[in-house]
């Protein structure tokens, strides 16, 4: 396959065999970037990880990269109205859920008070499958509304190592 110029001088700048640190990696993508437009990038870190091992957890990146998320609030009373002045899109208890029951599934995030979960726990199967399904391991099940859709407005992203232990983000 044949490649143009700019290609052709961004491969010379950098060096196949050498191992980069994540900072002189950053400084290349920088450097060797020859697109008009906004390059995706992706990272993939290798854990020396047993097989019975997994790693879970967020991030909350300094630039949000993506368009704004359509946060759904599970709560009720004050926590509701709190999530209602921070921004979020949809908030509410039993009606949101036979809502989604329904089937309508617009929102990209939701996060939950612990007190909400028992009934929100009814719809593990819809929610679970998508992803959604708030959970105290990402911060969505949470008392702290406040600062989770402040969080989650900012660009808090998930990432979970797979079977061979290796971590991917785009």
């Amino acid at each position: 396959m044949k490649h143009g110029k700019k290609y052709q001088e961004a491969i010379k700048k950098y060096d196949k065999a050498k191992v980069y640190s994540i900072s002189e990696a950053a400084g290349l993508v920088k450097e060797l970037s020859f697109a008009k437009f906004d390059e995706t990038v992706e990272l993939h870190i290798k854990l020396m990880l047993k097989k019975s091992q997994s790693v879970r957890d967020t991030v909350v990146l300094p630039n949000q990269f993506s368009a704004e998320k359509k946060i759904l609030v599970f709560a009720k009373g004050d926590k509701a109205q709190e999530a209602l002045d921070n921004g979020a899109a949809y908030v509410g208890d039993a009606d949101l859920i036979e809502k989604i029951r329904g089937g309508w599934m617009d929102f990209d995030v939701a996060v939950a008070t612990p007190d909400m979960m028992k009934d929100v726990g009814r719809l593990g199967p819809i929610l679970g499958r998508r992803g959604l399904m708030p959970n105290p391991k990402t911060q969505t099940v949470t008392m702290d509304i406040k600062g989770a859709l402040a969080e989650l407005r900012k660009g808090r992203t998930e990432f979970r190592s797979d079977k061979t232990g290796v971590v991917h983000m785009a």
